[in-house]
């Protein structure tokens, strides 16, 4: 079924019956009028369902013709996609100021898929597209644009464009816990994921990868970001696995125009974490994992910086990267080819 709701000026409704219509069973397509529509707080959208805005919208970076901005206060993501088979796309989010903390990361955002802390074993949660989507966070840098964390697999980004907050694109391991210091186990990490065409800017961070596997990332430019991408094994690596899967393996990241202006690196590749239950530090080798034919252009601010900073991190093969103190600022410092590699 098809449901093409009619919005208000007033937040509370829109909100309302946006809802309603999520929670209706069988679940459907939900088709957003075009224009600039006001929430009261975040979405849950459950498995099924397709969310698109008007046909107004144009591809490769055109802008949406309908935004949602919510006005909450409660941390809530704007869209949290909570089940199987959903599809976004045509759309337009401006999150509200958020300050979630350290290990807030899949709050606060304009969408998160699954969680980071389960009270008990999840549901997985699997083929989900989002694709033309566009967020807009210029007030602050606190709280991520969009979060994919926990058990989340056969997801797919493609032709999003994301401007201002802390990381565009998140992706982080799961567990059950009541907090990141009580973690029980078992750990659940995103795999079968597909980046593509992926564009950041005025951000702290283009996108991170923690703790995953089966993940590829192709073709995205990072402007005007203090960091252009991290590769990390997780704080607690893989010691609360319970499955046979390969954490940190078939990792390939290609592609990347990273126009950075951040006081200490690029891009960084970590292969070692600290647990926050009891601080043990160990050590994930990544298995078929390759950094290739990318461009990091900028000078750091800090008095140690570097384009890539590598830290224990055995296993990652770096192919065709090109390193230049060119200033990021300058026009077409990003995504312009450069004659000859120099890393």
């Amino acid at each position: 079924m098809i449901h093409r709701p009619v919005l208000g000026a007033d937040p509370d409704r829109n909100r309302r019956l946006l809802q309603e219509v999520l929670d209706t069973v069988p679940p459907g397509k939900l088709e957003l009028p075009p224009g600039t529509h006001a929430l009261a707080d975040g979405l849950r959208v459950p498995g099924g369902w397709t969310v698109r805005g008007s046909e107004v919208a144009g591809a490769n970076g055109g802008p949406p013709g309908t935004w949602l901005g919510s006005t909450g206060t409660t941390g809530h993501p704007v869209l949290h996609i909570v089940g199987s088979d959903v599809s976004v796309s045509d759309l337009g989010l401006r999150p509200p100021p958020a300050d979630p903390g350290e290990h807030g990361g899949d709050r606060g955002t304009a969408i998160t898929v699954g969680d980071y802390l389960y009270p008990g074993t999840p549901e997985w949660i699997s083929g989900v597209d989002l694709r033309r989507v566009h967020v807009e966070r210029t007030e602050e840098k606190h709280a991520n644009c969009i979060a994919i964390m926990g058990a989340v697999r056969d997801l797919t980004v493609h032709d999003v464009t994301i401007r201002g907050g802390y990381t565009g694109v998140a992706v982080h391991w799961g567990a059950v816990g009541a907090d990141v210091s009580t973690i029980e186990g078992p750990t659940y990490h995103p795999h079968r994921l597909t980046i593509t065409d992926l564009r950041v800017t005025d951000a702290i961070e283009g996108f991170y990868l923690s703790s995953v596997h089966d993940v590829r990332v192709e073709g995205a430019c990072l402007r005007g970001v203090e960091m252009g991408f991290r590769l990390l094994p997780g704080d607690n690596t893989d010691r609360f696995v319970t499955s046979s899967e390969h954490v940190s393996s078939a990792i390939d990241i290609s592609g990347v125009c990273v126009s950075w202006h951040g006081p200490r690196y690029a891009v960084r590749v970590a292969g070692w974490g600290r647990s926050e239950v009891d601080g043990l530090v160990s050590v994930l080798r990544y298995r078929d994992t390759a950094i290739r034919d990318c461009t990091l252009r900028g000078t750091g601010t800090g008095d140690a910086w570097s384009p890539i900073l590598v830290e224990r991190a055995e296993g990652v093969a770096l192919h065709d990267i090109i390193a230049s103190s060119n200033h990021p600022t300058e026009p077409g410092a990003c995504c312009r080819v450069a004659a000859k590699p120099s890393v």
